[in-house]
């Protein structure tokens, strides 16, 4: 990776997604109901209708739907919408949610620093439910999971899989080698 040519940059942190929808009263409804978000504001501009939705108090919006999709059903617009949760227990909690509720392209994986949840809202957008681990591991890796197991068998598991990776380290050393980077 090149150096830019500049001095160190200020500190932008990735806080709200926008995309474009065809429904917008089906896609504020599944984010409602399956991801807790509530419409902080609406209206209409250039034409388009917009929904601007949060779960965060401090965030005015981490989600904008604007109307305005075009193309087939199929063409691939957004690669993903990933949210982060606090617990694999709740990873657990949503994966019955989602199961019960039937939506699209389910699946659970674990990339080593992450374990996840895969699925697909009503316009076919992925959407990533994810816990961090405790670990670090070159990316893209990623193994199956089955997360009906105990979190402390999928930990175990986990811990298994790093200590074979070459790659793999605690996520503190990662981390304080990312913020050295950062300061550059």
């Amino acid at each position: 990776m090149s150096e830019p040519p500049w001095p160190r940059l200020p500190n932008a942190q990735l806080s709200h997604v926008g995309i474009h929808i065809r429904d917008l009263e089906a896609m504020t409804a599944f984010y409602g109901r399956l991801l807790g978000m509530v419409v902080t504001d609406s209206g209409e501009a250039n034409g388009r209708r917009y929904a601007f939705m949060s779960r965060n108090p401090r965030e005015h919006h981490q989600l904008v739907l604007a109307t305005g999709r075009t193309g087939e059903p199929d063409m691939l617009v957004v690669n993903q919408l990933s949210f982060r949760l606090d617990s694999l227990e709740d990873l657990q909690r949503y994966y019955a949610i989602l199961e019960k509720e039937g939506v699209k392209g389910l699946n659970a994986r674990h990339h080593g620093n992450a374990w996840s949840l895969y699925f697909l809202d009503p316009e076919g957008n992925r959407i990533e439910l994810y816990v961090p681990t405790e670990w670090y591991v070159s990316q893209p890796w990623r193994a199956p999971i089955d997360i009906s197991r105990t979190a402390a068998e999928l930990v175990a598991e986990t811990a298994a899989l790093m200590r074979d990776n070459p790659t793999s380290r605690p996520v503190g050393d990662w981390a304080a080698e990312m913020k050295a980077r950062l300061k550059s």
